[in-house]
């Protein structure tokens, strides 16, 4: 009684149940009428269900059920709008202990947090040449003054503008800023839940450095940190060569979860390093080998032709290839790296051309003159290309039932890539060479962006001036033997990293799914650990949770009990679906034997644990989650 009286009543209570769960009776004379203490007075270090909203019930599932409906059936989310969602308590768990996670790792890298305006101004982005650039997706809207502004998709113009107000001194730099917040893109077609919505949370690092070479050494220190990042997740994701897009910048890398719902395509080597998106890839070309008879021999009716438009309407595309393939072959990215302009958004660019030479109704403009551009594939070899230019005929270079005239045309011919190389029109496909060693070939995989670093150099900060002074003899590219005294200013190198928060939520809850539920990764999983007490088993269920809630020289488990008045049955498959990384059961073994059912399903392991190992057991087991 000595030792009870000296120990805190939440410790004392604590104990009871203990006695308790080991069907031992406390004797009589500990007994005192404060053993009994209020149950809204005991503060526990685990969280009851019955204190926690999820909503649950209601839905049903349905054949060949999404993750993104399971979320839903689960009680993660709930949709508002098209593209728009609720996120709920589990949800907000998760996104929580994600952005914990990017937090940490930012830390690493000397980062500090900011919290920037989802509202930004078009005339600011008028200064970076973006506004008419990012097309439709952008939110527009004005003030009461008339002032244009817009929901940021992106940070870049603002974070800009704030560094130019603030830092003058290259002592200032290197600086790293990040934050986590709301990003807008107004999608045509939202689709896949959180991972193609038009509201989004995002984490955006951006970075200032007074010379390339510096910012160069801070572009992989981060790629280093999202590395770190995504190992903890314990997820197979791909690091990929990347373009740099709408954002700008000459270096860039994409980070990918290769899963069947991805948007992207992502190439790989079977034999080296080799990875990139379909934007950047390229395979190794052999022209003997690739090129056809019938086409080599000049044969212009053995070959298919695809039709596009630029974004100008200015310019006619006919892509001319070897009719084995078909339309769907034909990559709009190796189009665009002879023609930039390349209208690659429509459906039906055919329908474009006969409006092209017409000019806007009632206009008194003068009509652009147009062009007609022959793109020809490397396969089809220099005899097509020549019978092109031969017998060129507006039956053979028009669509049909088309009004333009081909002699109002200025008609040109691509044969080679930019730097001279052979020109491949296709898609990059599986056994394809790699293009970087000699026995690899290439496998094409689906796969959902989760993140992005770019080096933007000079992107941002040249047209919105956000310039730095610096010694001469610091300036890249000068004699190191300059005057040190001598300041100079130079724009400073940017570069800008992102990650998709709401997209690695959507993405981890699809990539780890089965037929009975979410399944979630230790580091961002809801909860650690659930308990789930039989009928009759209340008080044993606190007494378990309470012990794995304390674990004596181990890390504390994040624990949840379920504490419902449902049905053991029910509760189980209610814990699959949700998806927490391990599940413990009071059933029938614990009144027999005092054994815990342990249950980790994305390991397919089900164990019985006495209670004084449990708290290693699972520890075990989560390490590997």
């Amino acid at each position: 009684m000595m030792l009870l009286s000296r120990t805190s009543r939440s410790r004392y209570e604590f104990i009871l149940h203990c006695l308790k769960a080991h069907g031992i009776r406390p004797s009589s004379i500990l007994a005192s009428p404060n053993d009994n203490v209020p149950e809204s007075n005991i503060k526990d270090t685990f969280t009851r269900l019955s204190r926690f909203w999820v909503p649950t019930g209601g839905l049903t599932a349905t054949d060949n059920e999404d993750a993104h409906a399971k979320l839903i059936r689960a009680g993660y989310l709930r949709q508002s709008h098209a593209g728009i969602f609720h996120m709920l308590p589990l949800g907000q768990r998760v996104q929580e202990k994600l952005e914990n996670l990017i937090d940490k790792y930012m830390l690493q890298l000397g980062a500090s947090k900011v919290s920037l305006s989802s509202i930004s101004s078009q005339a600011l982005w008028q200064q970076t040449n973006r506004l008419e650039g990012y097309g439709p997706e952008l939110f527009r809207l004005t003030d009461r003054k008339d002032v244009s502004l817009l929901l940021a998709p992106t940070h870049e113009e603002e974070i800009t503008t704030l560094v130019k107000k603030t830092v003058k001194s290259y002592k200032s730099l290197p600086l790293r800023l990040y934050q986590i917040g709301r990003k807008y893109r107004d999608e045509i077609r939202p689709r896949q839940g959180v991972l193609r919505s038009r509201e989004f949370i995002m984490k955006d690092l951006y970075t200032f450095d007074y010379s390339t070479q510096s910012a160069l050494s801070t572009y992989g220190q981060v790629r280093a940190a999202y590395s770190r990042l995504f190992d903890e997740l314990k997820l197979p994701y791909l690091v990929a060569e990347a373009s740099s897009g709408d954002i700008g910048g000459d270096l860039s890398h994409e980070y990918h979860l290769p899963t069947p719902v991805g948007e992207d395509n992502v190439i790989t080597c079977n034999s080296c390093d080799y990875v990139a998106n379909e934007e950047l890839a390229s395979t190794r070309l052999d022209p003997l080998a690739n090129a056809t008879s019938n086409t080599s021999s000049g044969d212009v009716l053995a070959a298919n032709v695809w039709r596009g438009v630029s974004k100008d309407r200015s310019t006619l595309i006919n892509v001319w290839y070897p009719a084995s393939f078909s339309d769907g072959d034909i990559s709009p990215y190796a189009i665009k790296s002879v023609l930039p302009g390349l209208d690659s958004s429509l459906k039906d660019p055919i329908a474009f051309w006969a409006s092209v030479s017409a000019g806007p109704t009632g206009s008194s403009e003068p009509i652009r003159q147009q062009q007609l551009v022959n793109i020809i594939d490397y396969r089809l070899g220099s005899p097509f290309a020549s019978a092109l230019v031969t017998n060129s005929s507006p039956e053979l270079l028009l669509p049909k039932d088309t009004t333009l005239d081909l002699s109002t045309l200025t008609t040109k011919y691509i044969t080679s890539s930019i730097n001279g190389d052979l020109l491949n029109t296709l898609r990059i496909r599986d056994s394809d060479d790699c293009p970087r060693c000699t026995p690899g070939k290439l496998k094409v995989q689906k796969a959902i962006e989760l993140g992005h670093t770019f080096h933007l150099g000079t992107r941002y900060s040249d047209p919105l001036e956000a310039h730095v002074q610096i010694p001469s003899n610091l300036v890249e590219g000068k004699d190191g033997s300059s005057n040190a005294g001598h300041m100079m200013t130079v724009p400073m190198q940017m570069g800008c990293h992102g990650i998709g928060v709401s997209r690695i939520i959507g993405a981890v809850a699809d990539h780890l799914a089965d037929e009975k539920g979410l399944n979630w990764p230790r580091a961002i999983a809801p909860f650690e650990v659930v308990v789930i007490p039989a009928k009759g088993l209340e008080n044993d269920g606190i007494s378990v949770s309470e012990h794995l809630a304390n674990p004596q020289g181990s890390r504390p488990i994040d624990l949840l009990l379920d504490d419902r008045p449902e049905s053991l049955p029910w509760k189980m498959r209610d814990a699959d679906l949700v998806g927490y990384p391990i599940i413990v059961i009071l059933g029938k073994r614990w009144s027999t034997d005092r054994l815990c059912e342990v249950q980790c399903r994305r390991l397919s392991s089900v164990s019985y644990v006495p209670l004084e190992d449990i708290s290693m057991y699972i520890n075990r087991l989560l390490s590997q989650l």
